[in-house]
C-alpha cells in the first residue's frame, strides 16, 4: 500500500549513476522525521523518471513535495530510507523559504563522531565498526559561514580531477568535507582553483554508503543566505 510522505526538499544531491533526495516531513508548520526515498537498486540512487514531477521537470532543493513510499527500508546507520513507489510520480506542492529553515535545524552539537580524516579531509571519515553504533545519517545545520575549495586531487582510479570541498565550523570542530550538491559543484567549478568566502547558510549532511571499511560525510547541500535572499 502506497504511503504519501509530505517533505521539504533538503538534498538532491550525486549518488552512483543518479540522485539521493533527503527532506524533513513537513505539514502545516509541522515539522517531523527525516526521509531518504531509496530506489530497489543495489545503492538505492534514485532515477531521473524516478524522481521527476508529472511535467518532466526535477525536484530542487526547498521544493515541498508529496513522495509516494512503498514501504520503511532501514539500512544500518541509514534509518531513514524509505522504498519509494516507482509507478507513482512525485509532486511539488510548494516551495519553502530562508525564514522557514530555523525550524528544520537538528539539534545537535557535532556531526556524530569526529577525529577521523582522510588525507584531503578533515572530521570527514567514520569507521565502519563506528559507524554501525549510528542511528541517523542526516543532518541540516546552521553556519555562519565558511569557505568553499576548488582543487584539483590525485585519483587512484585515473587522471587528477577538480573536486570542491565545504571547509567549515560547527559546535567548536573544524570539517572539510567533500560536497555532493551537484548545483553547487557546477557553480564553483566554472571557477579557477582556489578558496571562496561561504556566507550565512544551512548545510545539509549525509554519512554515505560504506567503501574500504568507512564511511563519509558529505555536504549534500548548501543554502545560502545569499543564493535564496530573506
Amino acid at each position: 500500500m502506497t504511503t504519501v510522505k509530505r517533505i521539504v526538499c533538503l538534498a538532491n544531491s550525486r549518488k552512483i549513476s543518479g540522485r539521493c533526495i533527503a527532506g524533513r516531513e513537513f505539514d502545516g508548520g509541522r515539522v517531523g522525521a527525516w526521509i531518504r526515498p531509496v530506489s530497489a537498486r543495489e545503492h538505492e540512487e534514485i532515477s531521473e523518471n524516478e524522481r521527476q514531477y508529472e511535467d518532466g521537470s526535477d525536484p530542487k532543493v526547498l521544493d515541498i513535495i508529496d513522495v509516494p513510499l512503498a514501504e520503511a527500508r532501514p539500512k544500518l546507520f541509514q534509518q531513514e530510507n524509505w522504498l519509494i513507489d516507482a509507478d507513482e510520480c512525485w509532486v511539488r506542492v510548494g516551495r519553502s523559504n530562508w525564514d522557514q529553515l530555523a525550524k528544520l535545524e537538528d539539534a545537535s552539537e557535532s556531526l556524530w563522531t569526529n577525529g577521523y580524516h582522510t588525507a584531503n579531509g578533515l572530521n570527514d571519515q567514520i569507521p565502519l565498526v563506528v559507524a554501525a553504533n549510528l542511528n541517523t545519517s542526516l543532518r541540516f545545520i546552521h553556519i555562519d559561514g565558511g569557505e568553499i575549495h576548488v582543487m584539483r586531487i590525485a585519483s587512484p582510479f585515473g587522471p587528477a580531477r577538480r573536486r570542491v570541498q565545504g571547509r567549515f565550523q560547527y559546535g567548536g570542530q573544524h570539517y572539510s568535507l567533500w560536497v555532493t550538491d551537484p548545483v553547487i559543484e557546477r557553480a564553483y567549478l566554472a571557477k579557477p582553483d582556489g578558496r571562496y568566502p561561504l556566507g550565512e547558510s544551512y548545510l545539509t549532511i549525509s554519512v554515505g554508503e560504506p567503501f574500504n571499511e568507512n564511511c563519509y560525510k558529505l555536504v549534500a547541500a548548501i543554502i545560502s543566505r545569499e543564493l535564496v535572499g530573506g
